[in-house]
């Protein structure tokens, strides 16, 4: 199966950022990809709560989604929208950081909101404290896919080890990490986080990025990493998207999967243990 990877690089604008997106996911799929995956926060990257109230929706009423589950419909490919920044109900009027498994019917498979929140300080002058504007999730997701089950993760989840064995466990064979990763962080942790991801479990590990610089009409703006990359259940990288806009694709052979596992069947060696 061929998947292409959508590289974007947003600004805090939705309406400006779709047209982008649209154009890359086209392209995507006239390249053969059956599966297009975009990174997570595809309407906007802000960190102005107050501009975020103004330009989110709630789901039933996003456009991004809206044109987004027309297009895969279109084009007749499942299509992993990373995540969309949501309003939610929330008394504290926090939002959702929520991703979206689309079918060929444009259909709404799955939805994942992320577990994990980035509330870390980089640097002496780049701090992030997701979880001001954003509330975790507590469920984590497997859907059923005609090629295989998929265990849905955002950027960094990608940390915690647990979640992605629980997945692969529960029978994922395919682990999405769609992010929008620090520049700093990035170039230090990304490609050895996805590939451990990868090794730990024997799944193929599919993670779509933003990149570069991201203007905001209200703030400084931030840098992500890029370098969307697809892992092989070994570890190899089979596609890396480097650092400009676009689409990276490569093709996946499922045999792998049992290959890796049954090399290493470290998914059938736990063993319960105290301490410390």
């Amino acid at each position: 199966m061929r998947v292409g990877l959508v590289q974007l690089t947003v600004s805090d604008d939705p309406a400006a950022n779709l047209p982008q997106t649209l154009a890359l996911v086209r392209e995507a799929a006239a390249g053969g990809a059956s599966f297009v995956l975009t990174p997570e926060c595809t309407n906007l990257l802000s960190s102005q709560r107050e501009h975020q109230n103004a330009v989110l929706h709630h789901e039933e009423a996003d456009p991004t989604l809206a044109a987004l589950r027309t297009e895969a419909q279109a084009l007749g490919v499942w299509l992993l929208i990373g995540s969309l920044g949501l309003k939610t109900n929330d008394p504290d009027g926090r939002f959702a950081n929520r991703s979206f498994l689309i079918g060929p019917d444009g259909q709404v498979v799955s939805r994942y909101d992320k577990i994990h929140m980035f509330d870390v300080t980089v640097s002496e002058t780049e701090a992030y404290r997701e979880s001001a504007g954003y509330r975790p999730g507590g469920q984590a997701v497997l859907a059923d896919t005609p090629f295989g089950k998929l265990g849905l993760t955002v950027c960094y989840d990608v940390r915690f080890p647990y979640l992605h064995r629980a997945l692969a466990k529960a029978g994922a064979t395919i682990l999405t990490v769609p992010a929008a990763f620090n520049h700093i962080t990035g170039a230090a942790h990304w490609e050895v986080l996805l590939r451990a991801r990868a090794i730990e479990t024997g799944c193929f590990v599919l993670a779509p990025a933003q990149t570069g610089f991201h203007p905001e009409a209200l703030g400084k703006g931030r840098r992500t990493h890029g370098h969307s990359l697809v892992v092989a259940p070994w570890g190899e990288v089979l596609a890396d998207g480097g650092t400009d806009p676009g689409v990276v694709f490569a093709d996946l052979d499922f045999a792998q999967v049992a290959l890796a596992r049954g090399r290493v069947p470290s998914l059938t060696h736990d063993r319960e243990f105290t301490g410390p």
